[in-house]
């Protein structure tokens, strides 16, 4: 009985870490914000770009953009593919701009990511920050 309860405790720990295996859970949402470079939203807290040229200038030197929203949560553009894909060259048009992004949010360890379903610019400046 131990050996058969050892045997299902290994087979749901696989599940999570076997591609294929079971998902994280996320929560389908739509999020408006600056796309940013990582390094000015976190080192220098910055709410907003400098400029779209600062954003795009640190995004080609390797940092990575990031949407930030209004009440300062950072949302970390990822990619749901197997191997991983790179989300900046995605992100490069709306760098430094508001956006209107519509995906699905992970969640883990105080960190948050998103799924890019669509991203548009903001419609205007009014458009309530979430």
């Amino acid at each position: 009985m131990k050996s058969r309860l050892a045997l299902i405790c290994l087979l749901l720990m696989a599940a999570d870490i076997i591609p294929g295996g079971a998902m994280a859970a996320s929560k389908n949402v739509t999020i408006h914000g600056y796309v940013i470079d990582s390094s000015c939203a976190l080192t220098k807290n910055l709410k907003k770009p400098v400029s779209p040229e600062c954003a795009v200038a640190c995004a080609k030197a390797g940092s990575p953009l990031v949407i930030i929203t209004g009440n300062g949560t950072i949302y970390w553009p990822i990619s749901d593919a197997t191997p991983a894909q790179g989300q900046n060259a995605r992100l490069m048009t709306f760098a430094g701009k508001r956006v209107t992004v519509s995906g699905n949010v992970y969640e883990k360890g105080g960190s948050e990511a998103i799924v890019i379903k669509t991203i548009q610019l903001a419609r205007n400046d009014k458009e309530d920050l979430k």
